[in-house]
């Protein structure tokens, strides 16, 4: 029985050699080849690619001419918008009309906190020299744990806009913008979820005694997001699959480059 536990420790930690010099490389390679392909897409400058001049035009509507808002991304930005909406004031319908000009355009944070998480995923991968030896399997957890850390964030920076309240909106710096400025009771909103564009309008509303808000939006597909999204998804499902199969040596505690125990393995 024992000569078998020898022989079953040996086979493994040969597997598990094979795996730390072989299989790891070859897996941060192709993980880097995925993600140098996402950063192409994204329309800023990110890891040699500078997309930052990119235009996308875009119309938002929703039915009954109640919104209407005509967009030209630029990168990161709407560099130009003309705004239509309808608002309810006492029982009378108004129309609100506004822009925004290229002189001050109109930032999408979320789309560059993408973009800086995903470099940052890139660079873990080429910190890690092509003839890195490893020794342990703790080593390769921990920088893959770093790579699949910042491609969640950046995955969630897009899907999951941060939420604001309407005084964090009123007093958006992009508000200013707009041209002619809202009416203090108006707040507009630009911000990305999934692969989509959106455009929401706020208002203030009071309503026996106590302040609320009205809110309607309307939204468009961006071809990019779309990709970069899927991208970003293949990206951490790779990086997940090489870290369960170094999970399962890891559970060996006595396995490191060179070892021969003879000891046999304890779950």
């Amino acid at each position: 029985m024992m000569d078998c536990d020898k022989s079953e420790t040996a086979n493994l930690q040969q597997e598990f050699e094979w795996v730390l010099h072989q299989e790891i490389h070859k897996g941060l390679d192709q993980i880097h080849q995925i993600l140098v392909e996402c950063a192409r897409r994204f329309p800023v400058q990110l890891y040699g690619h500078d997309n930052s001049s990119k235009q996308d035009k875009f119309v938002l509507s929703i039915p009954a001419d109640q919104l209407k808002c005509v967009v030209t991304l630029t990168g990161d930005s709407i560099t130009h918008a003309d705004i239509n909406f309808k608002v309810t004031r006492q029982n009378s319908a108004t129309m609100v009309r506004t822009t925004i000009h290229n002189e001050y355009p109109w930032k999408l944070q979320q789309v560059q906190d993408a973009a800086n998480h995903l470099q940052q995923a890139i660079y873990h991968i080429d910190d890690v020299g092509k003839n890195y030896k490893f020794k342990s399997s703790d080593e390769v957890l921990h920088i893959l744990g770093n790579i699949l850390g910042s491609l969640q964030r950046g995955r969630t920076s897009l899907i999951v806009p941060r939420k604001k309240t309407m005084d964090d909106l009123i007093k958006s710096r992009n508000m200013k913008s707009l041209a002619p400025n809202l009416s203090e009771d108006l707040a507009i909103s630009f911000y990305i979820q999934s692969h989509k564009l959106i455009f929401a309008i706020y208002q203030l509303v009071y309503s026996h005694g106590e302040m609320k808000y009205d809110s309607s939006h309307a939204e468009c597909s961006v071809p990019w997001l779309n990709e970069v999204l899927v991208l970003f998804t293949v990206g951490l499902q790779l990086c997940q699959q090489l870290k369960d199969k170094i999970c399962v040596f890891s559970q060996y505690k006595d396995f490191t480059v060179g070892s021969r125990s003879s000891s046999p393995l304890a779950p």
